[in-house]
Formats: structure tokens, C-alpha cells, sequence
């Protein structure tokens, strides 16, 4: 199965836009529905957040991200995790199907094996 993200082109701006503002230099990978090809338009989007030197985001800036999101035109759930605090086996579940977003490159890359 070809897998990539189920995300409309004007979500995906919209997302990016606000990651640049919020998160700009953090790594982010959707992992989930969205990205195994089970999801539907209602579906959430579970995104994991990674900082240069994989330290911790702080709860601000989550925050901050999170209710720009929840007061943008984006009618799902987006659903953010720190990689810093994800548990061993978790991490390498979501390194398994997960699509890089890098929303300073404006690249998407499937990193699904």
C-alpha cells in the first residue's frame, strides 16, 4: 500500500503555517489514520514533536501551538506528543509509518518501510 498523508491541501497549509509560527525549527511526524490509510475526513491527526538535540518543548509553546489550532479553520483534532517523553516501544512504532513534516521545507517525506 502506498501510504501518505490524508490531509487536505488547505489543512496542510494551514498546519504548516501555524508550526512555522509557533514550533519554527521543530521536527514533526503524523503517524496514526491519517497516515495508514484508515482515517476519514472527521479522523484526528496525531502528530509527534521533535526539538533539535530531541530535548523537551516546553508546556508553553505546546500550548501555545494547541490553542492556535484549536482556534484556526482546522476541524479536527490535532493531537500533539513530545518524542522526549514517549515510552521506548512507542517510539519505535510510530519510526515504523510516520510522514515527516518539515514545515521549513515545505517537504513531506513518507517514511514508511
Amino acid at each position: 500500500m502506498n501510504e501518505r498523508l490524508h490531509l487536505s491541501e488547505r489543512h496542510r497549509t494551514q498546519l504548516m503555517s501555524l508550526l512555522l509560527e509557533h514550533l519554527p525549527g521543530v521536527e514533526v511526524w503524523a503517524y496514526g489514520s491519517r497516515v495508514n490509510g484508515r482515517s476519514h475526513d472527521g479522523s484526528d491527526l496525531d502528530l509527534i514533536l521533535r526539538s533539535s538535540g530531541l530535548n523537551k518543548i516546553s508546556h508553553d509553546r505546546l500550548a501555545r501551538f494547541e490553542e492556535a489550532v484549536r482556534q484556526s479553520r482546522i476541524p479536527f483534532l490535532v493531537e500533539v506528543r513530545n518524542w522526549e517523553g514517549l515510552p521506548q516501544h512507542f517510539r519505535r512504532k510510530v519510526e515504523r509509518h510516520c510522514v515527516l513534516l518539515n514545515p521549513n521545507r515545505r517537504v513531506i517525506v513518507n517514511r514508511s518501510k
